[in-house]
């Protein structure tokens, strides 16, 4: 039989389906990054994250690779460059990223600096964000794109921008909002750059098709449009339309929605110049996507089309409207975010323990004085074959059923009922196994699959990380980051650490699908085992919320750097939030809380109830939590757990178990449950 190798890992996961070069296994089976997508030398991130926990920084941590948003923000531009070239295409290209998808100052800083050769500028959505953006260092001929519906201090904030000599275009979003515009630049002295938002027949692909079309939330109507131009003529400020706009949705899946949309919005374009208006911009938006399952297809999770095949075919398309019409071409603006900063960040956690389905901690063995059903269901496990399968199946379902029927009337022990449940899970896992030779197996015997998982605990708050996958099942590749030349024997799940039912991953990309379990290694005694969530750069920064308290997630930022061990270096750390950080955002101060905590312990030491060096050591272990990690403590977690198990099975008399096998639940161990 042929080994596992780490090929058959790349294979598996479709690592280099999803991971467009940027990812690989190098050959200790432990994940790598290449910033450079494939030229130069990989991060090995095991190497990283031992270089982490080395100084004290405890899991969960997210890991952003700089390099990469350099690399994404060059390689756009370079492909537009190219495309127009080669087109002989007149307009030229002038993108801007739009601080939304993730307004980190580092992130924001890194694309800026990266896109400083190109004049690559900023969009801000709201008032925060443009106060933001206008203070950044842009190049005088970048473009800052103000999108979002707009009040009289966004406006304002605009044209102070243009009074300091920066290329601001605020786009109007709906029809009042033009006269505001002309007002306000009028009180500050300064002739407006204005883009105007239309709204496209067109539609996107997958789950933001609905940002556009005619029931679109932003832009004018067709007839308000030419309102608008009237307006900007009469006051003499039709020069002063410099960009018409349109959105058809995030993460577009279908590259012929994208082309569609692009010779509607251009046919307007041409219009409007034939009009007599100088435009000289085409915004075509954001929408391109990244391919988070690897399938290069129109799933929501992925995208049918290249990012060349992007770039060409927006400015071909532009290129044939605008000749067909006799226009000159407009400089080109797009709003791509999610394909700048999806693939520069990886959540990294570490897995303290599995749920299995159906193991015990205890003896279970027959008795003579079991109940008939109990027998039946042993007979039922003895003798299973191939041909009985389903048959099988389903006695053994009405034996589960007539067995909690029989204890809630009182005629069923809670021996004999450990005992059915047992039983009726060991018979799920063989049938199983069993069916999987089969030619033709049904489908209620395939959907045991994801029953029959394991739940393997993770450290991390889903609502807090990956707040897209809880809301709109938004799909991330997930991976092991070590052990990657070994097969991975478990199926499972993943649940986090937040207290609520729907705090789970149970959805996965595939390449032909959706898939309800992962493949993962089972799971060793006293060794780490850590996942990676890669793709995260969009959006799951600044949407995740406060569920259970659990904040921020400890940072760290990596460079490429050939002449450093490893051939990279931690720029920067940046600490998660601790308790008393998030409980301040909900009005909670930590120094009442301490000060609360300590009337009490002085009021239980004048009463006799503890004595005053306990009272002093409970008080400084309530403000040591107040001010430690909101997440789980994996390496104290570790010992003291280990230690009490021990004391507790020396007390009884009883024979610890291996760890790792159930019974003894280690940071990597197994918490086997009946259910």
């Amino acid at each position: 039989m042929r080994s596992w190798g780490v090929s058959d890992s790349l294979k598996l996961f479709n690592i280099e389906g999803w991971g467009d070069q940027y990812f690989s296994i190098n050959p200790a089976g432990d994940m790598t990054v290449h910033p450079r997508r494939g030229e130069g030398p990989g991060i090995d991130l095991l190497s990283v994250i031992e270089e982490v926990r080395s100084q004290g920084l405890g899991l969960p941590v997210l890991i952003r690779f700089q390099d990469i948003i350099r690399h994404r923000v060059v390689t756009l531009n370079e492909a537009f460059r190219k495309s127009i070239a080669e087109h002989g295409y007149k307009g030229k290209y002038q993108g801007v990223y739009p601080i939304k998808v993730n307004q980190m100052r580092e992130v924001v800083e890194e694309i800026l600096d990266a896109g400083r050769p190109y004049d690559y500028g900023l969009e801000a959505g709201s008032k925060a964000e443009l106060t933001a953006v206008i203070s950044m260092p842009t190049t005088p001929n970048s473009l800052i794109i103000c999108n979002g519906f707009k009040d009289y201090a966004f406006i304002k904030t605009a044209m102070m921008g243009i009074k300091l000599g920066k290329r601001v275009i605020v786009v109007v979003e709906k029809l009042s909002e033009l006269y505001q515009v002309i007002t306000v630049a009028k009180e500050v002295g300064v002739t407006p750059l204005i883009g105007i938002r239309t709204k496209l027949y067109s539609k996107g692909s997958g789950k933001w098709e609905t940002s556009g079309g005619e029931f679109a939330k932003f832009g004018l109507t067709t007839p308000e449009l030419l309102q608008a131009v009237n307006i900007l003529r009469q006051e003499g400020l039709q020069d002063s339309f410099k960009l018409l706009h349109f959105h058809i949705g995030s993460q577009i899946t279908n590259i012929k929605s994208i082309k569609d949309a692009v010779k509607e919005g251009t046919r307007i374009y041409s219009k409007l110049r034939k009009m007599g208006l100088n435009l000289e911009f085409l915004d075509v938006g954001g929408g391109l996507g990244v391919d988070y399952d690897g399938s290069r297809t129109n799933f929501d999770s992925s995208i049918n089309y290249s990012l060349s095949e992007y770039v060409s075919d927006v400015v071909y398309s532009i290129l044939e409207i605008c000749q067909a019409e006799e226009v000159p071409e407009p400089n080109i603006v797009t709003e791509s975010g999610r394909a700048i900063v999806a693939h520069h960040s990886a959540l990294i956690v570490n897995v303290f323990g599995s749920i299995e389905v159906g193991a015990t901690p205890i003896g279970l063995d027959e008795s003579p004085d079991e109940e008939d059903v109990v027998k039946e269901m042993r007979y039922l496990m003895h003798n299973l074959t191939q041909k009985n399968l389903l048959e099988h199946y389903h006695d053994a379902l009405q034996r589960k059923e007539e067995a909690l029927s029989m204890f809630k009337l009182g005629i069923l022990s809670l021996e004999d009922k450990a005992k059915v449940e047992y039983l009726f899970w060991q018979i799920c896992k063989v049938l199983y196994k069993n069916a999987s030779g089969l030619k033709y197996v049904p489908d209620e015997v395939e959907a045991l699959n994801k029953h029959l998982a394991d739940q393997f605990l993770c450290n991390f708050s889903i609502f807090q990380s990956m707040p897209d996958h809880w809301a709109i099942q938004q799909l991330f590749p997930i991976v092991p980051i070590h052990r990657l030349d070994e097969e991975p024997a478990r199926t499972t799940t993943l649940v986090d650490i937040t207290c609520d039912s729907d705090g789970k991953v149970n959805k996965f990309i595939d390449l032909r699908d959706i898939k309800d379990t992962l493949p993962l290694h089972a799971l060793k005694a006293n060794e780490p085992y850590y996942l990676g969530f890669f793709l995260m750069g969009a959006y799951q920064d600044i949407m995740g919320d406060l569920h259970n308290l659990f904040g921020r997630v400890n940072e760290v930022h990596v460079f490429l750097d050939e002449t450093e061990p490893g051939g990279y270096y931690i720029e920067e750390v940046i600490k998660g939030n601790n308790i008393a950080g998030v409980l301040s955002w909900i009005q909670y101060s930590s120094t009442d809380l301490a000060k609360r905590m300590k009337e009490q312990i002085d009021t239980k030491v004048r009463e006799g109830a503890i004595k005053p060096r306990e009272g002093v050591d409970l008080q400084n272990f309530y403000e040591e939590v107040l001010h430690g990690y909101t997440y789980m403590d994996m390496d104290r977690q570790s010992k003291h757990l280990q230690q009490s198990i021990e004391e507790v099975t020396a007390r009884q008399g009883l024979v610890t178990q291996p760890p790792g096998t159930g019974e003894n639940p280690t940071e990597s161990g197994t918490t086997r449950m009946t259910h």
